[in-house]
């Protein structure tokens, strides 16, 4: 059975390969992260398939975080090739929910929260704790609250 870490070193090789400057950098970035993962705490372990889509993901919003970042500064070219790095590392995440798969979960866990006796400032919490187990990792936090908020409010 591959694993994604060893999928990711086998990408990096054909990149290097085939002369894939941008692929090559990113993937090894990305890798670079994985292993201080790895080697952080008091002992060192090879880290799970979803320990290693929690570093992608983590490299990925640190990418569109830059890309706006230098885009608000003025800086296209860089921003660019942010961006290209954050939707390099998106091939390796789940595909992310639409927004109307989003709005659906959201909807019946405020429905359920409500069933629960959840109303008023609470009430955020309780949802939160039934959307996130099942978005983890489809879709971002900051999208969630916002989806939430929305329904609560409405």
């Amino acid at each position: 059975m591959t694993t994604l870490k060893s999928k990711l070193q086998d990408d990096l090789n054909a990149a290097i390969r085939e002369r894939d400057e941008l692929r090559s950098s990113t993937l090894r970035l990305t890798l670079t992260a994985i292993t201080k993962e790895e080697v952080a705490g008091t002992t060192k372990r090879e880290l799970s398939d979803d320990e290693v889509l929690k570093v992608i993901t983590r490299e990925a919003k640190k990418r569109r975080e830059a890309a706006d970042a230098f885009a608000k500064g003025g800086r296209a070219q860089q921003a660019e090739r942010e961006t290209a790095e954050g939707e390099l590392l998106a091939e390796y995440l789940p595909k992310q929910l639409s927004d109307a798969e989003l709005e659906q979960i959201v909807v019946q866990a405020v429905a359920e929260a409500r069933a629960a006796g959840a109303e008023g400032p609470r009430a955020m919490g309780a949802v939160m704790k039934i959307v996130n187990p099942k978005v983890a990792g489809l879709a971002e936090g900051g999208r969630v609250a916002a989806a939430v908020k929305k329904h609560l409010a409405g």
